[in-house]
């Protein structure tokens, strides 16, 4: 019976950490803290700078060892020069690995093709800030820089929706 509970736990825990986390940010974090990361030149930079010049973007943490975050990028990579064209959107792919794996995220990211812009968060500072506890963790915000929508972890065909809510995103800061 006990074994049972705990069975039943486990996939709940893993059915509500893969899904039911994409929701509206209704009482969650609403805007990019003031913290500093570096960008893929190595400069400092605040994070409540991000923003797209009136359009919405996404942020979307990673590690190079994960491969959920991976496929995810992957996924959006495929399509992502398409949701450029239709709602002008702009990627910050937050790199959090740590001091001894943050020099292979820039040359990984290259070597994927990605077209995002990398940011590089070694010490995580950003991600407990956003209380990011799983990647990866997507948010999407506004024209206006507001975050209106998140979801942590990753199942293929997710990017349909992450592009469902960037649509109505870039709706709204139109």
């Amino acid at each position: 019976m006990k074994k049972n509970v705990i069975l039943l736990i486990s996939i709940l825990w893993i059915f509500i950490g893969s899904h039911a986390f994409s929701q509206e940010s209704e009482g969650l974090l609403k805007r990019i803290p003031s913290v500093k990361i570096k960008d893929a030149k190595g400069n400092s930079i605040d994070a409540s700078s991000i923003s797209n010049f009136g359009k919405p973007f996404i942020i979307c943490f990673w590690k190079t060892c994960c491969k959920p975050p991976l496929q995810e990028l992957d996924a959006i990579s495929e399509v992502y020069e398409d949701w450029q064209d239709e709602t002008g959107v702009v990627l910050y792919a937050v790199s959090v690995d740590d001091a001894r794996t943050s020099a292979q995220a820039l040359p990984y990211a290259n070597g994927q093709g990605y077209e995002f812009e990398i940011l590089l968060d070694p010490n995580s500072d950003l991600k407990r800030a956003m209380n990011v506890n799983l990647i990866p963790s997507t948010f999407i915000c506004d024209g206006k820089g507001n975050i209106i929508w998140q979801k942590t972890m990753y199942v293929p065909g997710d990017e349909n929706e992450i592009f469902r809510m960037l649509k109505h995103a870039a709706s709204t800061s139109e």
